[in-house]
């Protein structure tokens, strides 16, 4: 499972901030609109504090709460049985912020951050070789999501070209694609590539807000 993947932490918290700037990035690439993009990340504050959201569009979303003192990361299946519209008495499954450091879940109050709109739930301190969850007993036949969405971040260059260029109806090209993936930094000439009716200058401005590493030529 992606979960378990993430649990053996093969996906470090670097790594996953790695992951979320570049998809952002491609994603302001590739849409001029904002609000239809399902990667997004921000600086709050004076920058030490970091939030990243995976949104579908279809009720599903992943929050990253990345800070100096660690990050976490909150997913939520709008269909699955763990979520708290499932459930009778309309309560966040038991256990699932148990162990929460006092300072995340103060985080978590911010509205926007849908704190009870909660499936599946992980975090890392600084210091900590391997990722946490709450004392959650979940039955074997409930699905959290975790797979689900998580499998949106841990993608290939190849799996992200397909799911864009049926979200975005583009020809995308796998060479760009796969240079964002390893690192290069962003030229003009990649996001005319990646999107040829994009205008490069407003596409540059918002990368650069975002502190995407540019080369401009």
């Amino acid at each position: 499972m992606m979960k378990d993947m993430m649990l053996e932490a093969q996906v470090t918290p670097d790594g996953l901030k790695d992951r979320m700037m570049l998809l952002s990035a491609l994603d302001i690439i590739l849409s001029t609109e904002d609000w239809l993009r399902t990667y997004r990340m921000q600086h709050v504050g004076s920058g030490d504090m970091c939030m990243g959201e995976v949104n579908n569009g279809a009720g599903d979303t992943i929050h990253m709460l990345w800070t100096c003192g660690g990050v976490l990361l909150k997913g939520f299946d709008h269909e699955s049985p763990v979520s708290p519209h499932a459930r009778d008495e309309y309560e966040v499954w038991p256990g699932m912020y148990d162990g929460v450091p006092d300072y995340m879940m103060e985080l978590l109050e911010d509205e926007a951050l849908e704190k009870e709109d909660v499936t599946f739930c992980m975090w890392r301190e600084a210091g900590d070789t391997a990722w946490r969850m709450g004392n959650v007993n979940i039955p074997e036949a409930y699905d959290d999501g975790a797979s689900f969405l998580l499998g949106k971040l841990i993608v290939t260059p190849e799996e992200y070209q397909d799911w864009a260029e049926s979200c975005y109806e583009l020809v995308i090209s796998l060479e760009v694609v796969s240079q964002i993936f390893n690192g290069v930094p962003i030229t003009t000439q990649m996001i005319s590539a990646l999107h040829p009716q994009r205008d490069v200058t407003e596409a540059i401005k918002e990368l650069k807000q975002l502190g995407v590493q540019m080369h401009e030529s």
